[in-house]
């Protein structure tokens, strides 16, 4: 312990020892008015130049995965963004034909119908514009038009009459008026209701009646009432998710189609007649240039209009929205055997079963077996990344020999 003490006492003292002395030297030191000079820093060895193009392709490589890191996360998202629009938006799907049939309370119903000589029938299709065919089917009429606000009509006023005693054309004239003031009433308020669904306020009268007669009116056996609604649902989710104008978005959603319901004298194509249409009446411009855009015959000027060409493609497409023609039935078929016959190695390509599967015969010189489950996998990412084709189509790829040897 005293060593230890000791010990500890001696070091002390002799840091103090060579503190004073350091100071005392430093006193003695004369201090000089002339310039002192500073040595020049020495210099260090030169280093080996920098590699630029190695930096460079260094740099692009880090940046090409940034970027593909990026892309494949913003697909992510909108894949995500459009599944829920889709999910919250899906309405029933509703298949319009241009026949109505109406049933009957009993046969002896259709000798009222028809009168003296005919004479109800004439009038009833004069006033109503809707032929009204009584053949052999028992129990039962057919309405047949094009219109379906006419023909709705026109089953309203038939319905009235199956119930009169007597069937007279004045009376038929009567049931015509009272029947088609009773379809106006549900228009307007088809349209209020729609309005009311999305929130939306300020719409004019006869914006609003336009919007009811979407109600009763088709396209590619779509109705359209139900499908503007939804593209308005859709925009309004869409213009949430970027942050965009709701209001316009929406409002442009809901009257996109308006044109298609205007009469003669609203000229031009629906989406320009329906421009023109909402102008006059009082609509932003904002709404009025989505309008007109949503099929780009005018370029599309705001973020929210081709957010209206979005979701009407979405609406649209959706699987059993709409009925397709013959004509673009045969055009995609067509098209999808020419998008897999373009495939290195593919000899002929057979679009079967309506398009759900593909069956392709390979060049067996120039693909092996091995390489046939490599290309079914590469045309079926080619067909999903293709929305011209839309639901599960399966893919068939084929590879055959044939030796053939004449004897003799």
């Amino acid at each position: 312990m005293e060593f230890g003490l000791g010990l500890l006492v001696g070091v002390v003292a002799l840091l103090i020892a060579r503190l004073v002395l350091v100071r005392g030297q430093a006193s003695q030191v004369p201090v000089s008015s002339e310039p002192v000079e500073i040595p020049a820093p020495s210099v260090a060895p030169a280093q080996p130049p920098i590699d630029e193009d190695r930096e460079r392709r260094a740099i692009e490589q880090r940046l090409q995965a940034y970027e593909a890191e990026l892309l494949e996360q913003a697909n992510e998202r909108a894949r995500q963004v459009v599944l829920t629009a889709i999910q919250r938006t899906h309405l029933p799907t509703m298949s319009e034909a241009t026949l109505d049939v109406v049933t009957l309370p009993a046969e002896d119903v259709k000798g009222r119908l028809i009168g003296r000589e005919g004479r109800n029938i004439r009038t009833f299709e004069q006033v109503t514009g809707v032929d009204l065919v009584i053949d052999d089917a028992p129990n039962s009429v057919t309405l047949s038009c094009f219109d379906p606000l006419r023909r709705a009509i026109a089953r309203r006023c038939l319905e009235q009459l199956i119930h009169e005693p007597k069937v007279y054309p004045a009376k038929v004239e009567e049931a015509f008026a009272a029947a088609k003031e009773e379809i106006e009433a549900e228009v307007r308020k088809a349209g209020d209701e729609a309005a009311r669904i999305l929130g939306l306020k300020g719409l004019a009268p006869a914006v609003r009646e336009a919007v009811g007669r979407m109600r009763y009116r088709t396209s590619y056996a779509q109705n359209l009432y139900l499908h503007s609604i939804e593209v308005a649902q859709i925009c309004g989710i869409l213009a949430d998710e970027f942050g965009l104008d709701g209001e316009v978005a929406v409002r442009a959603g809901l009257l996109h189609d308006i044109g298609k319901v205007l009469p003669p004298e609203w000229e031009g194509s629906h989406a320009m007649a329906g421009m023109r249409f909402l102008t006059s009446h009082g609509e932003s411009k904002p709404v009025c240039s989505a309008v007109g855009a949503h099929h780009r015959e005018i370029a599309p000027e705001t973020p929210e209009a081709e957010i209206v060409i979005i979701a009407d493609s979405l609406s649209g497409a959706r699987p059993g929205a709409r009925r397709e023609s013959l004509e673009q039935f045969l055009e995609r078929m067509k098209a999808l055997e020419e998008d897999v016959e373009a495939m290195p190695g593919v000899d002929r390509v057979f679009a079967v079963q309506a398009g759900r599967e593909v069956r392709v015969i390979v060049k067996p010189d120039q693909v092996n077996d091995q390489q046939t489950a490599r290309l079914a996998q590469q045309i079926a990412e080619k067909i999903a990344a293709d929305p011209r084709y839309p639901g599960q189509i399966k893919v068939t790829v084929i590879r055959e020999i044939r030796s053939e040897f004449k004897a003799g």
